[in-house]
């Protein structure tokens, strides 16, 4: 998604830009296997080939991804860090990374295509962790509140990957 696509889909469930960009920081922590965005390693125009990256990534760290862990456009079992050096750690260097041109998803190099986006990811990347903190539990909850279900509609499952019988 571009970043109109994802603001219109953020907007279509009641949230926000800022919403947007608070919950991006979600990016901080975990992992993807390559094949979530491989595409923008070897193939981002149609033509193939690591001359065919996307150019919103920092080359540099294209050129890594290729040479250190995405070996090949096929891959599907690597695993990444979202956030190189702190996936671990839930703070604020997911926005000094986008800064820098190194979101691994397509979705967080569109953050920073938008000007008001972009002063967003600026200010918490300056800006003290706390504030980040704040404004990305005030955003989760408002993310909480989308289509809930109420009464007889929805069930607490008892393992979540399971429905319950």
């Amino acid at each position: 998604m571009n970043f109109t696509d994802l603001l219109t889909s953020f907007r279509a469930k009641g949230l926000d830009l800022a919403d947007l960009v608070w919950l991006s920081g979600a990016h901080t922590i975990g992992i993807s296997h390559c094949n979530s965005f491989t595409e923008r390693l070897y193939n981002f125009t149609g033509r193939g080939g690591p001359g065919d990256a996307d150019p919103s990534l920092d080359a540099e760290y294209a050129a890594n991804l290729r040479r250190t862990k995405c070996t090949t456009p096929t891959d599907n079992t690597t695993i990444v860090e979202m956030d190189p050096g702190s996936f671990l750690t839930f703070d604020t260097s997911y926005y000094r990374g986008l800064l820098k041109r190194r979101g691994l998803f397509q979705s967080d190099a569109a953050l920073i295509t938008d000007a008001a986006a972009r002063a967003d990811v600026e200010s918490v990347a300056k800006g003290p962790s706390e504030v980040f903190f704040q404004v990305f539990a005030r955003s989760m909850v408002r993310m909480g509140m989308i289509e809930v279900k109420t009464g007889g509609e929805g069930e607490i499952r008892r393992h979540c990957a399971v429905v319950n019988s």
